[in-house]
């Protein structure tokens, strides 16, 4: 963990305890596996001291329920006390995977129930908790987090509508615009990226990567991914490229105007291996065409890194893009929920985010700087160093 003595030495806000709605159930659970371990090995003055019980403990997870009527209403139920607690409630707004009966048909949540579940669990909690934040690593809406004409501003109304419940602090994931903090500017609002954990789960599965400038190149595969492929590239000390899209602003398709092509602007990228950086796969149809054009572009392999494998489309896309060797790998974090089908692929590759989100959490009870989890250039840096030397120690 970064900066463990800043840990020792700082005083936690309440004790923590962590409610997980049912759609972030395994997450919370790796998290809080790792917690454990975090309390019970650091040295903190909090840990000894009769004022602070419950500093250290063999589980930080409250128990609750969000159980539905037949007409498909619910509530929110606790079965744990977490009076006087810094609690961190945990969502994944994004997992169909959860359902419910409602007039005898079987439902799949869609990010609405699980937002309204989230409300449930906060007016649970309101009142008695020290301290309400609320972890959502896919932002509710999120991408529509701006207003065009005449629509909704979905996201920015749901976090003023949670910070007026009484939320203290969100935290966030490749958040699509994080300007929608501005809307409940009171309130803490952290959005954290996960390029260590890509390229720790590259150097990780990929045994033969030089990573400089003459054998490797970071690609957005659009205008609003262009932030996150500088920041990697100038970490990783490589060159950028991007993709635009071409819509046709004529046309009108479920909501949105259709793109026509992708059209590359960067350094000549023969024989380089391409590495990928985006927020989220949703259909994926954008990232395979990306992709494809990279390898007429002669590629040597394409590497796609993702925060968010939505997938909505299934998996046949990206099966067939594979066997025409389109790409070679793809990315996604465990922060949202995966189908069973693909961890079974041979080419995805997890990037585990349990352990980054416990020190996020522990820092955050401790009211300590987040610049200590916000920043991962050294650490980039050291496991390149320790993978250019063929250390194995950095796979610990």
């Amino acid at each position: 963990m970064p900066n463990l003595s800043e840990l020792e030495a700082a005083i936690p806000v309440a004790p923590l305890k962590i409610l997980a709605a049912d759609s972030a159930a395994p997450l919370a659970n790796q998290v809080n596996r790792y917690l454990v371990e975090f309390r019970q090995s650091v040295n903190n003055i909090a840990k000894t001291d009769p004022a602070f019980q419950g500093y250290v403990e063999d589980n930080y997870l409250a128990s609750a329920i969000c159980p539905r009527f037949g007409t498909g209403e619910g509530k929110a139920v606790l079965s744990d006390s977490i009076r006087g607690k810094d609690l961190f409630i945990m969502t994944d707004v994004c997992n169909h995977s959860i359902t419910y009966r409602m007039n005898g048909y079987i439902n799949h949540k869609s990010p609405d129930d699980h937002y309204q579940d989230l409300k449930r669990l906060i007016s649970a909690a309101n009142g008695k908790a020290r301290r309400i934040n609320v972890i959502m690593p896919f932002l509710y809406e999120g991408r529509q987090h701006k207003r065009t004409g005449r629509e909704s501003l979905d996201c920015a109304y749901a976090i003023k509508e949670l910070s007026d419940m009484g939320v203290s602090n969100f935290l966030t994931f490749d958040a699509h615009d994080p300007r929608v903090q501005n809307a409940a500017p009171l309130s803490g609002f952290d959005n954290f990226i996960p390029p260590y954990q890509f390229i720790r789960a590259l150097l990780r599965t990929e045994e033969d990567l030089i990573i400089d400038k003459y054998h490797t190149i970071v690609i957005s595969p659009d205008e609003g991914a262009l932030d996150r492929a500088v920041y990697f590239a100038n970490v990783l000390g490589i060159d950028t490229g991007m993709f635009y899209k071409r819509r046709d602003y004529s046309t009108i398709v479920n909501g949105k105007n259709p793109i026509v092509a992708h059209e590359f602007l960067g350094e000549n990228i023969d024989g380089k291996d391409v590495i990928i950086i985006d927020d989220m796969i949703s259909s994926g149809g954008s990232m395979i065409d990306t992709a494809r054009q990279l390898k007429e572009m002669n590629a040597k392999r394409v590497f796609i890194c993702c925060t968010f494998g939505l997938f909505t489309d299934g998996l046949q896309a990206f099966d067939e893009a594979y066997e025409k060797c389109y790409f070679d790998r793809v990315v996604t974090t465990n922060l949202t929920y995966q189908i069973p089908e693909l961890k079974e692929r041979p080419y995805y590759v997890e990037a585990d985010m349990s352990k980054f989100l416990a020190s996020i959490i522990d820092f955050m009870n401790h009211d300590s700087s987040m610049s200590n989890v916000h920043t991962p250039t050294e650490k980039i840096h050291e496991v390149l160093s320790k993978y250019n030397n063929r250390e194995d120690i950095f796979l610990e």
